[in-house]
């Protein structure tokens, strides 16, 4: 079953606003948002910590189960829609899509 990754940049509300989103999308098998896997640099310690600047919005990753290739260029036009309107970065994984 094909898998298309997201990730969103954003806030909490931001990444629930596009997974309810996916979820009432017609075909959709399974939503799920993953765990950011990367290593963030800003340690307590730094000189930066906690400044303005470096807190920003979060990236949330979200994964999704879609039937076909098909459902997937549909749901990825529907979240791209949403981006604008909310003016949310939305990025794709392009190995996943077909």
């Amino acid at each position: 079953m094909p898998t298309l990754r997201m990730s969103v940049t954003g806030s909490d509300e931001d990444a629930r606003t596009f997974i309810n989103l996916v979820q009432s999308q017609e075909g959709i098998e399974h939503v799920e948002e993953v765990s950011d896997l990367m290593p963030h640099m800003d340690d307590p310690d730094s000189s930066s910590a906690g400044l303005s600047d470096v807190r920003g919005p979060k990236v949330h990753g979200i994964e999704v189960e879609v039937p076909n290739p098909s459902t997937a260029r549909k749901l990825r036009d529907t979240v791209e829609a949403l981006s604008r309107d909310l003016e949310v970065l939305v990025e794709f994984d392009q190995d996943d899509e077909d």
